[in-house]
């Protein structure tokens, strides 16, 4: 038999009482234990079962669970009616989406009230700016900024241009230098 440890202190309910069990109550409840453990996945013959269901008699006649859907199979496939032509927007209507793009203009009062955004916002203000210039430059709708041409400091009159210091340079006489 067993070792039974007892505890030192008093439960609330008294000393621990302990009730030996008979040997034939212990095998009686081992042996249930180890058929509820075998009992695993489900009943043998569970295809034949589901047939006696009336959800499966159609107009009085059993229906075969084996049989699967009468759904006609195609047996060439179809081509999709729309191309990429189709599905890409004109110009026109990806320039006028994007003008009026709700989340943007939120974006851009933002920027205009000098708050600063994050990385990723910034870059996505920034792709959709240049989406629309590119757009619009293929539109014809953008006007081309010519550069401004800025006056250069006059010349001198003893300075010589890079033209002058450059023919200067081609014709010079190398073989004299190293004689004098």
């Amino acid at each position: 038999m067993t070792r039974k440890k007892r505890s030192r202190g008093v439960g609330s309910e008294g000393p621990a009482v302990f009730r030996e069990k008979s040997t034939t109550q212990v095998d009686v409840e081992a042996r249930k234990s180890q058929k509820d453990k075998k009992r695993k996945g489900l009943k043998s013959g569970n295809r034949n079962a589901e047939a006696l269901d009336p959800k499966h008699y159609a107009n009085g006649q059993k229906k075969d669970p084996r049989l699967g859907s009468k759904k006609p199979i195609p047996l060439v496939v179809e081509k999709k009616p729309t191309t990429k032509k189709e599905r890409r927007l004109s110009a026109e209507q990806e320039l006028d989406m994007l003008e009026n793009d709700a989340q943007l203009m939120v974006l851009l009062d933002r920027i205009e009230a000098g708050e600063k955004l994050g990385a990723g916002l910034q870059k996505q203000v920034d792709q959709k700016l240049d989406r629309i210039e590119h757009l619009m430059g293929r539109l014809g709708l953008l006007e081309v900024e010519e550069p401004e041409v800025t006056e250069e400091a006059p010349v001198r009159k003893g300075a010589k241009t890079d033209e002058d210091l450059l023919d200067q340079f081609e014709n010079m006489d190398l073989d004299s230098f190293g004689k004098e």
